[in-house]
């Protein structure tokens, strides 16, 4: 009996010495394809929107903008460019979010300044670098297959 005691003890010391396994395949080709670093992180730019400068748009003006804003969207959706985009529930500060697929700020202010809502001033845009998930970047093409109703 002391035996089997002794024997399952050294068992349970070995498996908790082995070394941790991966929690699963790791995939070299898509880790590449996605930019990925050794921690399958990468670098984003966060965008945080808020109202701009020009509040005292038409109803016409401001209708136009945020049909041209949500264009520009699945534009920079469709390029890869825009990681992830929505509306922040209503609060004092911030109407809503982009995460950019790109590297360096001029980069994602570059993309800003080409939405319609922030060239009209109904928008305006605060950008952040931002360490996340390389894995954000199927986001969308995920997002399509699930939405049955298409913006």
């Amino acid at each position: 009996m002391m035996k089997a005691i002794v024997a399952a003890l050294i068992g349970l010391t070995a498996l908790s010495s082995a070394p941790e396994q991966p929690r699963s395949p790791y995939d070299a080709d898509l880790a590449k394809k996605l930019g990925a670093d050794e921690y399958g992180m990468k670098v984003y730019a966060l965008v945080l929107l808020k109202s701009g400068p020009r509040q005292d748009l038409s109803k016409a003006e401001s209708d136009q903008a945020f049909a041209g804003h949500m264009a520009n969207i699945n534009r920079l959706a469709d390029t890869r460019d825009l990681v992830f985009a929505g509306p922040l529930q209503k609060n004092d500060r911030y109407r809503g979010i982009f995460v950019f697929n790109v590297k360096t700020q001029a980069e994602a202010e570059a993309l800003v300044a080409t939405d319609p809502a922030v060239i009209a001033g109904a928008l305006a845009g605060d950008v952040y670098m931002l360490y996340g998930s390389a894995a954000l970047q199927e986001v969308t093409d995920i997002h399509r297959r699930i939405s049955f109703k298409q913006p």
